[in-house]
């Protein structure tokens, strides 16, 4: 399954330049972990990094303009970092195994003179085989709309790091002429018609770019979890559904979805779920006259089952995350912010572990991002894992990862708890 190894963001609310992980330019720091968990005080930029994933989605799905406006952003005013005068940069590191030469995704949002959002550049690029120096072949870039994408066997063409539209113009013209034919390649001249929308939402559903839509359907995989308990009591209308959404308020119809597409492997399932739930002894449904699938918790020490609109907010969020874990076809990339919310203290190592072995998992689960306020979640984690989030004197987020500390590193080797040690400020920025 794809991984990413780093991720920078630019000018995007507090966090004005932050990198976490590794990128094309960037190879003596060692890649994202299958799990990584960002921590901070309140207002440091814990949940702008956590939204950064869910903007580029949004971006993907809906087009820069209303991207900036879902989810109370605000509009691309209030996105961009104070005080800055640049274009939103994002940029995706990644592979799509772990043999496969890794893809450099950047993407630049920025506001045209009436202030509307744009794409002002795209790009994705990849070094070939057997190049271990140099900068990567781009094998699609754009400026302001309009510039070249390289056809299935096509290798990209090497620009330099800052290229402009000057440059790119010169080349869709050298394409036009036929005098920028390379061996092997097959190029095309693309000009978008409407500049808010991305080039990899457009050319990633053409089987002629398989890396694109490779690119696409990777991001249209994330998960990012804005899950809500009030949401999961819901009663949706029947129907089956592949994917938990975002709020959680389709929990009974992915439910009704695996036990008609996995009977055998159901049942088990639920009791390995509920075998992980403190206090509750078996989860079974019942199927209404209309045809919905209710969940049933059957708790230790009551007779009578409770149904999912009469559980806690922890036992429902629990529930939630694990058959998250469970599904079959996982997403690429699963978020959850401060999932300790509602839970137990004591479960938290627990789940840590449960998202882990997932992640880590010989089958190829999802890498996981996480957001997190709670050092008993912390005391489950390595130094690689957790990345330190603070702000400088000028209110802009960096970022460093915790096993960068020496001191801290060699603390834990000695059996000190990471949570223990974030606790006694040791994890603060100095």
């Amino acid at each position: 399954m794809a991984r990413i190894e780093g991720f920078r963001v630019k000018n995007f609310r507090a966090l004005r330049d932050v990198t976490l992980g590794k990128l094309w330019n960037l190879q003596k720091v060692d890649a994202l972990t299958a799990m990584t968990v960002v921590i901070g005080k309140n207002g440091v930029g814990k949940s702008s990094l956590f939204d950064a994933f869910g903007f580029l989605a949004d971006c993907l799905r809906s087009g820069v303009e209303e991207a900036c406006d879902l989810r109370g952003r605000g509009g691309f005013q209030r996105l961009r970092s104070q005080g800055q005068e640049g274009a939103i940069e994002i940029e995706v590191y990644y592979k799509e195994d772990g043999d496969a030469r890794p893809i450099t995704y950047e993407l630049a949002v920025n506001a045209d003179t009436a202030g509307r959002p744009y794409v002002q550049r795209e790009r994705l690029r990849q070094r070939r085989k057997g190049q271990k120096r140099g900068r990567p072949f781009s094998f699609l870039i754009l400026n302001d709309g309009k510039g070249v994408a390289w056809r299935n066997s096509g290798l990209g063409h090497q620009f330099r790091e800052n290229e402009g539209p000057q440059e790119v113009s010169q080349l869709i013209a050298a394409i036009q002429s036929g005098s920028a034919a390379e061996e092997g390649s097959q190029t095309e001249v693309v000009e978008l018609e409407d500049r808010r929308k991305l080039a990899i939402a457009t050319l990633g559903s053409l089987k002629q770019h398989p890396r694109i839509s490779a690119f696409r359907r990777f991001i249209e995989g994330w998960y990012l979890s804005y899950f809500t308990p009030d949401a999961a009591r819901s009663m949706p209308l029947a129907g089956p559904q592949k994917h938990l959404n975002m709020h959680g308020d389709n929990l009974g119809n992915v439910v009704q979805f695996m036990q008609r597409e996995h009977p055998d492997k159901f049942d088990a399932i639920l009791s390995r779920i509920a075998a992980r739930i403190p206090g509750i002894g078996r989860i079974d449904t019942e199927k209404t006259a209309d045809g919905r699938l209710l969940l049933r918790f059957n708790d230790q020490g009551f007779r009578d089952p409770f149904y999912s609109q009469q559980m806690s907010d922890g036992t429902l969020k629990v529930f939630a995350y694990l058959l998250l874990l469970e599904d079959p076809a996982p997403p690429p990339l699963l978020c959850v912010e401060e999932p300790e919310n509602g839970l137990y203290h004591k479960l938290l190592d627990a789940l840590a572990q449960e998202f882990r072995g997932h992640a880590t998992g010989k089958k190829g689960g999802s890498q996981i991002f996480i957001t997190t306020h709670q050092p008993y979640f912390v005391d489950a984690l390595s130094p690689k894992e957790v990345w330190i989030l603070s702000k400088d004197g000028n209110g802009f987020c960096s970022v460093r990862r915790a096993s960068d500390d020496s001191t801290v590193a060699n603390m834990v080797a000695e059996g000190l708890p990471l949570g223990g040690l974030w606790y006694s400020d040791y994890l603060d920025a100095r």
